[in-house]
């Protein structure tokens, strides 16, 4: 059986000092550049950013398509994410870790302990997470609606 690849293109064109768009095909472009911290500013996204944000968002859509395949209903879910970057001996700085807090919502009739083994089963295959070599760790909240 043939391996799946796939493939994701994007571009970045600079536009000014410490600034740039990021543009895929068919989706909205995106203001980019380097944060505060490096010169930049706190109103586009950082490359620092986007990172996290990535995690968050694989966490999420790894959990949901789990849940949806075991037939398990929620009703929300919300999560933050913070990242650490720090500088690493030989590396230069590295997003050292990154801490999910997802909270998700479900029904009086749905079995909590499934769904604590479902969030686990999502922070195991987050594919993104799994590129890192960075630590990523979740502090799930489950809510009982």
């Amino acid at each position: 059986m043939a391996e799946e690849k796939h493939e994701y293109h994007t571009t970045v064109d600079w536009t000014e000092a410490r600034r740039g768009t990021l543009a895929a095909s068919g989706r909205a472009s995106v203001a980019i550049g380097a944060p505060s911290e490096f010169g930049g500013s706190d109103d586009v996204w950082s490359p620092e950013h986007l990172c996290v944000a990535a995690v968050n968002a694989c966490v999420m859509l790894t959990f949901l398509t789990i849940a949806q395949n075991s037939k398990v209903p929620v009703q929300a879910y919300t999560a933050s994410a913070t990242g650490a970057l720090e500088k690493v001996e030989g590396r230069g700085p590295v997003i050292t870790r990154i801490l999910v807090k997802p909270r998700i919502t479900i029904g009086a009739d749905v079995d909590r302990g499934k769904v604590e083994r479902l969030i686990k089963m999502a922070e195991k295959n987050c594919f993104i997470s799994n590129s890192l070599n960075g630590e990523v760790r979740l502090e799930p909240e489950i809510v009982v609606a």
